[in-house]
């Protein structure tokens, strides 16, 4: 499978790209090179590949959870740009 010029440049189109007609050759010849390297590894056996989620073992991501106290209401208010005692207060969205 190669990719031609005009691929390129619908591709292009729907990206909303201009490009100039060196890009364009530019970019179809590293296409097709890209392609090419593709196909070669598809020829390739691996059939006794085992199949990996990571290149490396990670182990457990997660915290344990646990039950903790919440964060207390002036603690969470804290920070916040613009807020009364109550609430955090946010441009009107809505008309």
């Amino acid at each position: 499978m190669s990719v031609s010029k005009e691929e390129v440049q619908y591709v292009a189109g729907l990206a909303k790209l201009h490009l100039s007609e060196d890009e364009i050759s530019i970019l179809s010849r590293d296409m097709n090179a890209i392609l090419g390297y593709m196909e070669r590894l598809n020829n390739l056996d691996t059939s006794t590949v085992e199949p990996l989620e990571h290149v490396i073992e990670l182990g457990k991501t997660y915290r344990p959870d646990q039950a903790q106290e919440p964060l207390a209401h002036e603690k969470a208010l804290e920070n916040a740009p613009d807020a009364d005692s109550d609430y955090f207060r946010v441009p009107k969205v809505i008309e």
